[in-house]
């Protein structure tokens, strides 16, 4: 018996099976339905039910992740909603969720720019080109701002055009509006705690 415990010690540990799945779940939002997705620990999709590219965007994000959907719930997914909720109620500004990119280097990049437009502000396809150093890359932003999986959490509804006003969006300019709407509110139910 302990020949054998030695024996076992000494064989290589197999590394844990990669994950293959992404659970995915869907989030009913005041402004359109969003599908929201987990992959292991962290979140790799928020996407709109409605969007144009559903398909393409599933198949880019299962296979840059080498994974398949399954509809069931996760923990990470009920947090997800959890602070979507708290989003949506004017309690929440920034999110605290792990994020997965699936994407190219250059669209990782782009979001990962997104993420640093505070609540409330929104800038121009232009000036975020510029932010990632490529100011004449305003199209391939534009095309990066549209391919984003996970669409409020990566607040790609921040980006504007260079006259102020809305374009493209994923869930639709209704949507992005009402995003916009929101953040803009003078008087959300948490500023009134805080400011004194």
């Amino acid at each position: 018996m302990e020949t054998r415990r030695k024996a076992d010690a000494r064989r290589p540990t197999l590394p844990e099976k990669p994950e293959t799945t992404i659970r995915v779940q869907t989030y009913g939002s005041p402004c359109g339905e969003l599908l929201l997705g987990s992959f292991g620990e962290s979140l790799c999709l928020c996407d709109w039910r409605n969007e144009r590219h559903r398909g393409f965007v599933d198949r880019r994000v299962q296979r840059l992740l080498r994974a398949r959907f399954i509809e069931a719930p996760s923990p990470l997914l009920d947090e997800a909603a959890r602070q979507l909720d708290e989003y949506f109620a004017g309690y929440r500004r920034t999110f605290d969720i792990p994020l997965s990119f699936a994407g190219t280097e250059f669209q990782k990049t782009v979001w990962r720019t997104l993420l640093a437009i505070p609540f409330g502000a929104t800038v121009s396809y232009g000036e975020l080109a510029r932010r990632i150093g490529q100011p004449k890359a305003v199209r391939a932003v534009a095309n990066a701002n549209g391919a984003n999986p996970l669409s409020i959490f990566v607040p790609c509804h921040r980006v504007i055009g260079s006259d102020r006003s809305l374009t493209g969006y994923g869930g639709g300019l209704a949507a992005k509006r009402w995003l916009l709407e929101l953040e803009s509110e003078p008087l959300l139910p948490f500023r009134d705690t805080f400011v004194k």
